[in-house]
Formats: C-alpha cells, sequence, structure tokens
C-alpha cells in the first residue's frame, strides 16, 4: 500500500516541528539539524519538512512505495503519461537510500515517487552534492537551482 507523500521548505525548522508536532500528536520520527519527518498512520502519509535555501511552502507531492515493484508501476503510469523528469537509482537524499521517479503534472507542481532501501547519514551523499534530488521545474528559471544537496549555508548550519 502507498503512503502520501509532503515536502515542505520551512523558514524555522525548531518552531515548525512545534507545530507539527501538535498538529499530528507526535513529534517527528526522525530529526536532524535541517529536516524532520513524521511517519504517520493514520492518515497514511510521510509529512517532511526541511530548512534549505529555498522559497517556503510546498516543495513537492509525492508516492512512497512500499517495495520495487510497487514502485516500477507508478513510473510506467508516469512514462505513459510522457511526464518523468528524471529516474534515479540509489541515491542519497533526505537522509535516505532511495529509487525514484521524478515527474510534474501539467502544471509544473514536481511529484516524487520512490521506494526506500536505507538510511543515510547525510541528507545528501558528498558525490551527489552537486546532483539534484528535486529536478528543477520545466516552467523555472533556468539560472535557478534545485538541488537539495548541502551549501555551504546548510554545511555551516549542520557542522
Amino acid at each position: 500500500m502507498k503512503r502520501f507523500h509532503v515536502h515542505v521548505n520551512v523558514r524555522d525548522l525548531d518552531t515548525s516541528i512545534g507545530f507539527y508536532s501538535q498538529l499530528f500528536g507526535s513529534a517527528p520520527s526522525v530529526r536532524h539539524c535541517d529536516y524532520a519527518k513524521w511517519m504517520l498512520d493514520d492518515p497514511r502519509l510521510n509529512f517532511a519538512i526541511s530548512q534549505r535555501e529555498r522559497a517556503a511552502g510546498v516543495d513537492h507531492l509525492g508516492l512512497q512505495a512500499e517495495d520495487s515493484a510497487e514502485l516500477e508501476e507508478i513510473g510506467a503510469r508516469l512514462t505513459a503519461a510522457d511526464a518523468v523528469s528524471l529516474a534515479e537509482t540509489g541515491t542519497t537524499c533526505c537522509y535516505a537510500q532511495s529509487d525514484k521517479y521524478w515527474a510534474e503534472d501539467p502544471q509544473g507542481l514536481r511529484w516524487e515517487s520512490f521506494y526506500t532501501h536505507g538510511t543515510a547519514t547525510t541528507y545528501s551523499a558528498p558525490a551527489d552534492a552537486t546532483a539534484c534530488c528535486t529536478p528543477m521545474p520545466k516552467a523555472a528559471d533556468a539560472g535557478a537551482s534545485a538541488c537539495c544537496g548541502p551549501t555551504a549555508t546548510d554545511n555551516a548550519r549542520c557542522g
């Protein structure tokens, strides 16, 4: 069974953790200096927040698959819709090891479909520091950065 995923960029992580902990009635299941995640069963939701050098608000939506076969079914549907903008295998992002399909809906809203098969000790792998785990929307400015990899500010905040 899939789990709905929402990722929100926040201005102040601690304040946002306090708010969402009250809203969901529980503390985050994963917490780092720049990221927090709640794995909720009611509603069945993977809700994540991060404090990065990006605009505050909804970053992307998604579907979390329970296994690789379920992810491939989602990927096939996205491919049939000609919506896949990036397919990743064994990527490190958001303190997890995952396989992913990134897509965009007709409005340019980014969707992440993924299967997580391990944890990571960093937000992104050092080798992937310049890689994006959320591809730039097609309609976005070509000069803007969509990388989720660490920046100098992130390293200073977390180091």
